[in-house]
């Protein structure tokens, strides 16, 4: 029997959903409402509804408002390919390309652009409702939500590569139970996803990059997870952040460089950032700021090394090599069994003549520091107008002209207590024996 809860946009009554998919959407959850109005029929009465985009171009001229539970959005495909890669080839070569946009359910964000303090108003999905319970189960499958095209900043930077828009994916406001994020594509959005106080949030299997920041998890939250997602942000934003939350797992991402930040933790404590390969072209790249205290980092595979395309050299994140790969302001984390490679020019370090850290506890006590292998080498940084091939090789290449000194471990006098266990030489770890415990990594002949 047809359900009368399975919506297609493509086929409801109101509005256009190539010209306007945001009212198309609007008038279908009004009709949900309107349907599922008593909240006690039979032991049930709002089962809520499935609206489904077929594959397709969708303009989103009006924001999509969000205020029913179990509501799901799906498509048929997260249509995602590189716009960056795309903007950066010259246009006469344009008409030799495949495709030009993004495919699949594509929900194009044509909203008017944000101001500074102003992101809910630039977002394609906003989610908001008070009063209890709160605002459960809304879940968004396997479609594209894209933003199109970037906009100067003053920067000098080519308007396509600056990360900002004004545009966000989606902004879920108040507090919320059991959302699912999974099999999207989010691209050209300032930011992708932003969520409010959050909890049991599940962000997986999605593809969210070229985006100014993907992931932000804000104001308070626990028991979430962002699991097994491609992820890279700009240079400006973070590819995966929260801020305090408690029991927050973050496992078994593939996160590509250029965000300012791979993952970055603001009070956020009893927490797991495990088995994630992370890659940045920055120091900087797991912050645990803001007293983050008993989290564990263990069994990552850290790479840093150079920006390899043309159109982004010269861009960085402001920090420098003193700053650490991973930084550590809290207590009582465990970082274990992970592995570190710098790969980078010497010419390059700043400041100019010092030593690049690789872990640096900057405050807190009570921290645990074992096993982890450090590789630093010193290469010669090179460039290339191909995205792909360049990146590529650079991964590749292992060969190097010579080692590179590094900094494995270093304890601030701020931090103390900790206990230091096979992460380095006692010529790579910097800190005072007499406030923290120390045990070397053999050396051989030693």
């Amino acid at each position: 029997m047809p359900s009368n809860n399975y919506y297609d946009v493509t086929t409801w009554p109101v509005g256009n959903p190539a010209k306007d998919v945001g009212e198309v959407i609007n008038s279908i959850i009004a009709d949900i409402k309107e349907r599922q109005a008593a909240t006690d029929v039979n032991d049930g009465g709002k089962p809520g509804a499935v609206i489904y985009l077929p594959p397709g171009d969708y303009h989103l001229r009006t924001q999509v408002l969000i205020d029913v539970s179990f509501l799901r959005i799906e498509g048929s495909g997260h249509g995602f390919t590189s716009s960056s890669i795309r903007f950066n080839v010259p246009e006469d070569e344009w008409p030799d390309l495949h495709e030009l946009w993004p495919g699949g359910s594509r929900v194009i964000v044509d909203l008017p652009a944000a101001g500074d303090g102003e992101e809910a108003k630039g977002a394609a999905f906003y989610i908001e409702r008070s009063g209890s319970p709160r605002i459960s189960s809304v879940e968004f499958s396997n479609f594209c939500i894209d933003g199109l095209h970037f906009v100067p900043d003053g920067s000098g930077l080519q308007a396509e590569n600056t990360y900002v828009n004004g545009k966000t994916g989606i902004y879920a406001a108040s507090a919320n139970d059991s959302f699912r994020v999974t099999g999207m594509g989010f691209i050209y959005l300032e930011n992708a996803l932003t969520i409010y106080h959050a909890d049991a949030l599940s962000i997986h299997d999605n593809f969210i990059a070229e985006c100014g920041s993907c992931i932000g998890l804000r104001g308070w939250g626990q028991a979430s997870k962002i699991t097994d997602n491609l992820v890279g942000a700009g240079f400006k934003g973070h590819s995966i952040y929260a801020e305090n939350h408690g029991g927050l797992l973050v496992t078994a991402n593939n996160v590509f460089p250029r965000g300012a930040s791979s993952v970055h933790f603001k009070g956020v404590t009893r927490s797991s950032v495990t088995n994630n390969r992370l890659h940045s072209f920055y120091p900087g790249m797991v912050l645990l700021e803001d007293n983050s205290s008993e989290n564990l980092v263990a069994t990552n595979h850290f790479l840093r090394d150079h920006e390899p395309w043309t159109p982004f050299l010269g861009v960085d994140n402001g920090l420098d090599d003193l700053t650490g790969l991973l930084s550590i302001s809290g207590s009582n984390n465990s970082v274990v069994g992970n592995h570190f490679s710098e790969v980078i020019d010497s010419e390059s370090i700043r400041p100019a003549g010092g030593t690049p850290v690789i872990i640096r506890l900057a405050a807190g006590t009570g921290n645990f520091v074992s096993n982890n292998h450090v590789v630093a080498m010193d290469v010669s940084a090179k460039s290339s107008d191909s995205c792909f091939a360049a990146q590529v090789d650079a991964l590749l290449t292992t060969e190097a002209t010579e080692g590179l000194a590094v900094t494995t471990v270093m304890v601030d006098s701020a931090s103390a207590r900790n206990t230091i266990l096979d992460s380095g030489s006692d010529t790579q770890v910097v800190l005072d024996k007499a406030v923290n415990a120390f045990r070397a990594t053999p050396t051989i002949g030693m």
